[in-house]
């Protein structure tokens, strides 16, 4: 009797862990397939929402900007991009046209300004603001002056110190032109930037310096004829030496004048637009 009480207790408990682990199937099945369902939305929200990408603070500035300039070297524009926080390039055109007439030692020059040059700068603002150093190249240079030069007969005029008279009968002409080298670097200081950083579009840009264009160069030709100072000993340029040399020192004379602007002015204001 003992023994068959203490079987049925020993199977009793076996059917008890047996239910508990393995029986009611169906609940087993929701309970799984339950775990299986969270665990494939979850697998589903990782795909659907990417991890942000990691910021990257050395990414450089962008930006373009452009402006209308006015300055020494005319009318113009110009365009810059950024480089990085601190630095830009700039490039631009200039033109600008002007006539007028002026005397010269008694002879009489009706000139034709022409400027036309393009220009490139780097600009570095050493300390993340608006103040920038800009070393640069005036990369095309085609400024010059055209000049036509007449002595009306009768008249007294001078080459290299020398007194002459235009000859009535053939009155001096000649042409004059003044040119600059093609190539010339330039040194700027400022104020603005033409690419802002702290999201404005407009801006002003104040600069100062100088392009070491060199030494103008002046080439003088005359032709007609001359007289001494009293009327006398009329004879044409052409054919007297002396008065050849004398023409090619009041160039050289001309030239010297005009060395001061080796170092050719640069002042400059530039209204621009960021994109």
């Amino acid at each position: 009797m003992r023994t068959t009480t203490m079987f049925f207790l020993a199977f009793s408990i076996v059917g008890l862990v047996t239910a508990a682990c393995f029986g009611q199937s169906g609940s087993t099945t929701g309970a799984t397939g339950t775990i299986v369902s969270l665990s494939s939305s979850t697998d589903a929200a990782d795909q659907a929402v990417p991890p942000a990408p990691a910021a990257n603070p050395s990414k450089r500035p962008s930006g373009v900007g452009i402006g209308f300039k006015v300055s020494t070297l005319g009318f113009g524009g110009e365009a810059a991009v950024a480089v990085t926080h601190r630095t830009n390039v700039r490039a631009g055109f200039n033109a600008f046209s002007f006539s007028r007439g002026y005397d010269n030692s008694g002879i009489h020059y009706v000139g034709d300004l022409k400027w036309l040059s393009a220009d490139a700068h780097f600009d570095w603002f050493p300390f993340a603001g608006n103040l920038h150093l800009s070393p640069g190249l005036i990369a095309y240079n085609d400024n010059h002056v055209s000049a036509t030069a007449t002595a009306p007969g009768g008249t007294t005029f001078k080459l290299s110190g020398t007194s002459y008279e235009s000859d009535p009968a053939d009155p001096v002409t000649g042409t004059a032109k003044l040119d600059f080298n093609k190539v010339a670097p330039t040194i700027l200081l400022g104020f603005g930037n033409l690419v802002p950083r702290h999201g404005r579009h407009f801006s002003v840009n104040i600069e100062a310096g100088a392009a070491l264009a060199g030494s103008p160069i002046i080439a003088l030709s005359l032709a007609g004829s001359v007289c001494n100072p009293s009327g006398t000993n009329c004879r044409s340029i052409a054919s007297d030496a002396t008065v050849q040399n004398n023409v090619r020192g009041q160039q050289t004379k001309i030239s010297n004048d005009l060395s001061p602007f080796k170092y050719y002015p640069l002042l400059s204001l530039t209204v621009g637009y960021r994109f």
